[in-house]
């Protein structure tokens, strides 16, 4: 019913369903959020936790069920069968706008926990969700500059993933640190075709943090046959195409449990490791925009 409305007022429903959804599953977290902070024995806090995400995974579904019902976009995903909800992952994926984060939702809801990603501090402020985010336990990053902001962040980090370890969790870095576009890669002078140049700062500080934890990167490719969409477009239901391609890499010893801000020979390992990704990657992505080749 929804597709049959004129993509205007599509937009408009679907965008008061995304907020009443946003609203009532973040107000549906203060308790347990609270029952956490005030009762923070481990028991306790597993309840929680799991009550928590199990909010947060109702929150995705219901918005995996307005993108169907409004949009009649093809989805062609590859590499989800085998994954568990019972699983720890770290997810890197390529960025070009913020409907990649929905579509990460929707093709990983029921195959693995539920995602968090790394947030700028200032994010904590944004009403109501701000709120979601700090009762999920998303880190929070000060972002500032100098060693000793970093090892803040650090810090930060080690602490999350400290929570992280007591209940299933996937854990995302889009590892570019922003949305592609032409503008930025000619700036950046990519090497790429269609990715910016990898930071790994945010993956080296999860992997040292929380290296052995992951029994796998879950390293996805994001393509849109026709065009990078606008959030816009999502609502309206004007997404006509989307391919994904996950695999599963093995996270090598060597990049595991080292000092991303002292140890320069450590950030180089990281950096190596992901250089391969990029270059797979940008492979995949010329291929994949070739006609008829997402089948």
């Amino acid at each position: 019913m929804l597709s049959r409305l004129p993509a205007p007022l599509r937009g408009a429903v679907t965008a008061t369903i995304l907020g009443l959804n946003t609203v009532i599953i973040s107000l549906c977290l203060v308790p347990p959020a609270l029952t956490k902070l005030l009762v923070p024995a481990q028991p306790v806090r597993r309840v929680c936790d799991r009550l928590m995400n199990g909010l947060a995974s109702l929150w995705v579904g219901n918005n995996n069920a307005w993108i169907a019902a409004v949009s009649p976009a093809a989805w062609d995903v590859q590499g989800v069968d085998g994954l568990h909800e019972r699983g720890w992952y770290l997810v890197s994926s390529n960025h070009q706008s913020w409907v990649d984060i929905l579509v990460l939702q929707r093709i990983f809801h029921g195959h693995i926990p539920f995602l968090k990603f790394f947030l700028k501090q200032e994010l904590i402020w944004v009403p109501v969700i701000g709120l979601a985010w700090w009762a999920l336990d998303f880190p929070f990053m000060k972002r500032g500059k100098g060693s000793g902001a970093r090892q803040n962040d650090l810090k930060t980090t080690r602490e999350a993933c400290e929570k992280f370890k007591l209940i299933p969790t996937t854990v995302i870095n889009f590892v570019e640190g922003t949305r592609f576009t032409p503008a930025k890669q000619a700036a950046q002078q990519s090497p790429f075709r269609h990715l910016l140049k990898p930071k790994i700062g945010g993956l080296g500080i999860a992997l040292a943090a929380m290296g052995e934890q992951f029994e796998a990167l879950l390293d996805v490719t994001i393509v849109y046959p026709h065009g990078t969409p606008t959030f816009w477009h999502l609502l309206c239901g004007q997404i006509d195409a989307v391919t994904v391609r996950v695999q599963q890499r093995e996270i090598p010893a060597g990049v595991l449990g080292g000092d991303p801000l002292r140890d320069k020979a450590y950030r180089q390992r990281i950096g190596d490791w992901v250089d391969g990704q990029w270059r797979d990657k940008d492979a995949l992505i010329d291929e994949l925009l070739q006609p008829g080749s997402a089948t």
